[in-house]
């Protein structure tokens, strides 16, 4: 919070003005509740039409706006914590460091009565904000543009200094760019990623379990898991360990990421792949290496499969093959 006696300078603005335009500016600016109000519920306790409120509060302001030039040195405080971050600043993140807990709503009608900041109001991609002038808003719009294109080709959360070394900035006013984008958000240790990603946004279990075992870098058994997530149930965990297309069943009870390069199906699923990506007869030990990456089984059961001669035969070598490929 800034060293401003809010008080005292917003109730010598106020001063100026007559009972009825002093209400209208304290109840639209959240000054004495801490709650703006809306013209039409300002205007229904007056008894008068909402663009008579709206008017009300356009003289107000122009009227204490004329006597402040003794406050000056105010907006050149607000000027100067804007520029350390970059010149933009979402809206909820200004206030407080400009008003601290208690004075939110007075720095907002500071802001608002110098004339002098740039306020861009909430749009489907980017929060409230405030900004030095339009030039600011720009360079911080055009960052991140260019960390959503980062971070849609990366496909993982970065820290912001490696978003800022993008465009050369410094850490605190990448972040203070970051922050006023709906698209960027933050994960639990600080690192950004994109809003939908579950390791930013986790929604529900099966969101938890991702998490959980990109966390662990590797298989877990879903009991295990069920454990290691507070508050779920090993029946609930196994369920959507099943069901997501994101996990893949690789020992009895074990699961993996399919993005580890794992690939779903039984065993002999599992080697009918691997002849398919390798294209050439293998010897035992070669299936059984290859195979031994994907499951956590024991050989003798990749043998068993490999018997199958409805799938798979074996030439004079040793090696094996695709039955059907085999015959052709």
């Amino acid at each position: 919070m800034l060293n401003i006696n809010y008080l005292e300078i917003c109730q010598e603005l106020l001063s100026q003005l007559p009972q009825k335009q002093r209400e209208v500016i304290e109840r639209r600016f959240g000054l004495k509740a801490g709650v703006r109000e809306t013209l039409e519920a300002i205007g229904k306790s007056h008894k008068i039409c909402r663009e008579r409120v709206r008017q009300i509060e356009k003289v107000s302001l122009a009227k204490m706006k004329k006597k402040s030039s003794g406050y000056k040195e105010i907006s050149k405080l607000f000027a100067k914590h804007l520029k350390n971050s970059g010149g933009v600043r979402e809206e909820g993140a200004l206030l407080e460091e400009l008003g601290g807990k208690d004075f939110k709503a007075h720095a907002y009608f500071l802001l608002t009565l110098s004339g002098e900041f740039l306020r861009s109001g909430e749009s489907d991609d980017f929060n409230c904000l405030w900004a030095l002038d339009a030039e600011s808003l720009s360079a911080a719009k055009k960052f991140v543009a260019a960390s959503l294109a980062s971070l849609s080709e990366k496909k993982q959360l970065v820290s912001s200094r490696e978003l800022a070394n993008l465009e050369g900035l410094k850490k605190n006013v990448a972040e203070s760019y970051l922050g006023i984008s709906k698209k960027i958000q933050t994960n639990k240790e600080g690192l950004f990623g994109l809003r939908e990603w579950p390791e930013v946004s986790p929604k529900g279990i099966k969101d938890k379990i991702y998490l959980l075992l990109k966390k662990n870098r590797k298989p877990l058994h879903f009991v295990d898991v069920a454990q290691k997530i507070e508050g779920s149930l090993v029946q609930t965990v196994h369920n959507e360990l099943i069901r997501d297309k994101r996990f893949v069943l690789i020992g009895r009870g074990i699961y993996a990421l399919r993005e580890w390069g794992y690939s779903e199906g039984d065993v002999k699923d599992v080697i009918l792949k691997i002849f398919e990506n390798e294209n050439k007869p293998l010897t035992k030990a070669e299936i059984l290496d290859r195979v031994m990456k994907q499951r956590l089984i024991k050989e003798n059961t990749v043998l068993m499969n490999l018997s199958n001669k409805k799938f798979f035969s074996r030439d004079n070598e040793g090696k094996y093959w695709r039955k059907n490929v085999q015959e052709a």
